[in-house]
């Protein structure tokens, strides 16, 4: 006797459907008809998290604006200068480097052997590097990996007063 392909799935929102499981294995198929009983219909799925999207962007969009204000503050604050680059990009540069330079300050000072003097010393090359993007390049880094991420940034980084550079 073979093992059927196609199988009516009764999902945990109530409705059947009918799934074609040729693509799997004869033994994985019953196993996923488990599963997906344990789970809505697409449509229900789809609907439910539709609803969800609209909450869920308004609070991204909220917490993206408490921490554009954080940087905003923090560069007002410690006279970082302004970001160069796409302006679709710019603010998104503001709030790594804010996080970054802020994680960077925890591992080096407050939990390192850092003192006051180093600090100031790696904030003029932090004030160095305002190109947006290489600050977005960098957002998935340690805070004490910046001191050699700042060392490696090239010209192309850093602002000059030559055109033709």
């Amino acid at each position: 006797m073979t093992i059927p392909t196609s199988f009516d799935v009764v999902h945990s929102c109530g409705h059947t459907l009918t799934h074609d499981l040729t693509s799997r294995s004869a033994d994985q198929r019953a196993g996923y008809v488990r599963w997906l009983s344990s789970r809505q219909c697409t449509d229900c799925w789809r609907t439910a998290h539709q609803a969800d999207a609209a909450s869920t962007a308004e609070w991204l969009a909220n917490r993206r604006a408490e921490e554009q204000n954080a940087a905003t503050a923090w560069a007002d604050q410690f006279d970082m200068p302004p970001l160069e680059g796409p302006e679709k990009i710019l603010a998104w540069g503001e709030r790594t480097r804010h996080q970054l330079v802020t994680a960077a300050y925890t591992a080096l000072v407050t939990e390192g052997t850092w003192d006051e003097a180093d600090w100031a010393a790696f904030e003029e090359q932090v004030r160095l590097v305002t190109r947006a993007g290489w600050w977005v390049d960098q957002r998935d880094a340690q805070g004490s990996d910046l001191p050699e991420l700042l060392d490696a940034a090239h010209d192309r980084d850093r602002p000059t007063e030559n055109p033709f550079r």
